[in-house]
């Protein structure tokens, strides 16, 4: 059995192994908000807690759910957002002081809305997901990867503020987290109880297989052209020259950068069994490279190809 309780500057977690100590620290914190959580070794989830239970207690100071020795709230099961709500609501009755900028908080809680927003699945983690700077975020990201799952992710250790609000905008004291749509899902271990089960699969976005993400590119608009660098700048000279003849016809066209994007540049050469670089798209459908369009040019074809008269 683990008790959390604080009357000094910095709230402490103490273990109880019997019900003597466990009668002499209810007279002890009689005045302080006392919680209290029932543990077994053997059980994982436990474990889980225990380290909430410890974060807890450095996060929240003066905090001492037992008060006057009367047993004033209870938490059934091993549910870390609904323990963080409950310590602090029990202890907002004096034990906290209010913040000295409620504007910058609310600001705050405005932005980390909009960063567990801006995918439909977001991790924010200790690193990257090509460089993981801990062993749990390198867990989750694996985790991730292996099931296929569409998701972006936020570097922690980029910006303190959000580290630290997070934890409590989310009532999840540790990382990585995961979040669906805004949704906080949780922690490593709370991913792993879902990949078990298989339910991850159904609450996770999957990401597009390399051939439908192609199909959708080749048909973004209904002239595409697959490049090294943009209509802006181009960063070949073949890509320089496709560019001045697609704006010699005056037709609208879009542009896709392969030096940005890898698996597509090596995807969309064995996709159109075309293996070099520029390639124009019209409705789909590939017309070729730089050496095909001159030859469209010269002999009057071009210009009806891009209208889709041809």
């Amino acid at each position: 059995m683990a008790a959390g309780a604080a009357e000094a500057a910095v709230a402490a977690v103490e273990e109880v192994g019997s019900a003597g100590q466990f009668e002499e620290l209810l007279r002890l914190k009689a005045k302080s908000l006392l919680v209290v959580h029932f543990w077994a070794p053997w059980a994982p989830q436990c474990a889980q807690m225990n380290e909430v239970m410890a974060e807890l207690a450095k996060e929240l100071p003066q905090v001492s759910f037992v008060k006057n020795s009367q047993k004033i709230d209870r938490l059934d099961g091993a549910h870390a957002p609904e323990l963080t709500k409950k310590v602090q609501r029990h202890a907002s009755s004096g034990s906290f002081l209010p913040s000295a900028n409620e504007h910058l908080k609310e600001d705050l809680n405005l932005r980390l809305k909009k960063l567990t927003h801006a995918a439909p699945c977001m991790l924010f983690m200790k690193g990257t997901p090509q460089e993981p700077r801990c062993g749990f975020s390198k867990q989750m990201v694996e985790i991730l990867h292996k099931h296929n799952i569409q998701f972006s992710s936020f570097d922690i250790f980029s910006d303190e503020e959000v580290r630290q609000g997070l934890k409590a905008y989310s009532s999840w004291p540790t990382y990585p987290q995961l979040y669906v749509s805004g949704e906080l899902i949780g922690g490593l271990d709370i991913i792993k109880e879902l990949e078990a089960s298989e339910e991850l699969d159904t609450i996770c976005p999957k990401a597009p297989k390399l051939e439908e993400r192609l199909k959708v590119l080749t048909n973004k608009a209904s002239v595409m052209l697959f490049m090294k660098g943009n209509k802006q700048e181009a960063k070949c000279g073949f890509s320089k020259q496709i560019l001045e003849i697609l704006n010699s016809t005056g037709v609208e066209y879009e542009t896709f950068d392969i030096l940005e994007d890898e698996e597509v540049r090596q995807g969309l050469k064995a996709y159109s069994n075309w293996p070099t670089y520029p390639q124009l798209y019209v409705k789909g459908e590939l017309v070729g490279g730089l050496d095909i369009v001159k030859e469209l040019k010269e002999n009057g074809e071009l210009l009806p190809i891009l209208r889709g008269e041809n």
